[in-house]
Parts: C-alpha cells; sequence; structure tokens
C-alpha cells in the first residue's frame, strides 16, 4: 500500500488537514444570507474537473494499486521538497480563510453586508487563497509518484483558475466599483507586486474572498 511510503503519508495528513481547515470555515459561514449567487453551468464544469484530481486520485492512488500503471520513480529529495511547499500551502490557505472571515464562500458569491477586505495577506495579493491551492498542486506533484495522482490536479485547477479569476473581479468591479479597482491597482493577482503604487490620502477598506476578492475556492477536499 503506497501510504505506507513517508511521504505519501505526511500528504495525505495534510489532505485531511486541509479538509479540516475548508469544513471549519464552511460550518462558520453556511449560515450567511447570500444576495448574490452565480453558479452556472460553466461553474459546475469547473468543480466538476477539480474534484477527481484532488479528491478521488490521491486516496485511489494511496490505497489501492488501480493507478499503478501511471507510477514513476521520483528522488527523496524532491518528495520531501514538496512537503515542506505542502506546510508553506497549508498555512496560506489557513490564513487566507482567516482574513477573509465571513466574507468567504465555496463558489460565486456575495453575502449580505458583504466587505473588500484588505489587511492580512490581503494587503499584498488579491487572491491569497489561490496562490494556495497552486503551490498545493506544486506539492502534490512533488510528493506523490503518479502521473494521475501527482499531476492531474495542475490542469484541472488551472481551468477553473483562468476561467473563473476574469468572472470573480468583473463581479467585484460590478459589486465595488472604484473602491475594488483601486485595491486591484495596488495588488498583485498571486503574487506581491515587486513595485508598489503611491496609495491615495483616503484609500477605501476593502474586503476580498473567493468572491470578496474574487476568490471563490474549489470545492472542500
Amino acid at each position: 500500500m503506497n501510504l505506507l511510503q513517508p511521504p505519501n503519508a505526511v500528504f495525505f495528513i495534510g489532505l485531511v488537514v486541509q479538509f479540516m481547515i475548508r469544513h471549519h470555515f464552511i460550518q462558520r459561514t453556511k449560515s450567511e444570507k447570500k444576495t448574490v449567487r452565480q453558479v452556472d453551468l460553466i461553474e459546475k464544469i469547473l468543480l466538476a474537473a477539480v474534484l477527481p484530481a484532488a479528491l478521488l486520485f490521491p486516496p485511489l492512488y494511496c490505497f489501492t494499486p488501480l493507478l499503478s500503471f501511471a507510477d514513476y520513480e521520483l528522488a527523496s529529495s524532491i518528495r520531501w521538497a514538496g512537503a515542506a511547499i505542502m506546510i508553506a500551502s497549508l498555512w496560506l490557505f489557513m490564513r487566507s480563510h482567516v482574513d477573509l472571515g465571513q466574507n468567504w464562500s465555496v463558489s460565486l458569491e456575495l453575502r449580505q453586508d458583504h466587505q473588500l477586505v484588505s489587511h492580512g495577506v490581503y494587503r499584498w495579493v488579491r487572491h491569497p487563497m489561490y496562490a494556495s491551492i497552486w503551490l498545493w498542486g506544486l506539492a502534490q506533484g512533488m510528493m506523490l509518484a503518479n502521473w494521475f495522482a501527482g499531476w492531474a490536479v495542475i490542469p484541472a485547477f488551472a481551468a477553473m483558475y483562468f476561467i473563473r479569476t476574469p468572472r470573480e473581479e468583473r463581479l467585484m468591479c460590478e459589486e465595488f466599483g472604484d473602491g475594488y479597482r483601486e485595491y486591484a491597482r495596488l495588488t498583485g493577482r498571486l503574487f506581491p507586486r515587486l513595485t508598489k503604487a503611491a496609495e491615495p490620502a483616503h484609500a477605501p477598506e476593502l474586503a476580498a474572498g473567493p468572491v470578496s476578492n474574487g476568490e471563490s475556492s474549489p470545492p472542500a477536499r
């Protein structure tokens, strides 16, 4: 059983931790009243594409031989480097949820009294939760020595990110107008800007989330 390999066991523990973080914040925010919800066919297709790579392939690889045809050799040093990236991903994933608070949601939604968040990690980037998932995908590929279990999450999430992000940012502009445009001018999408634009004397207080900052997350793992 592949789970007996230490890097695979560490990855699976990380997967459980990620699920617990997501579950906690789903429970915290599920009672919030939603004023806008855009879960159309495109959104459903994107979510369905991510599910196998995120939820199905890693457990199949860890607990069954069904994906053994796609196994390959991976150096131990690479796998443990992936574990370090996974830890960074989990920290950023949790920090993003904490900073968003009640403004977070899984899909394209706005809640009653929705805010635009510009503190914490959102001070530097608009989509730190997406950044954490990119890091997670890289860690998954580096830790699981299987083409499907390890790397399928990257193209699946890439499709979601590149299609969904413009939709979310349009929603933010429609909801928050110049406040969000100014916030976007001052921040990077996934990485902090190397040169920070000068902030106006009275910069608006913003709130960003999967949808606040235009960043809904894939389904809970």
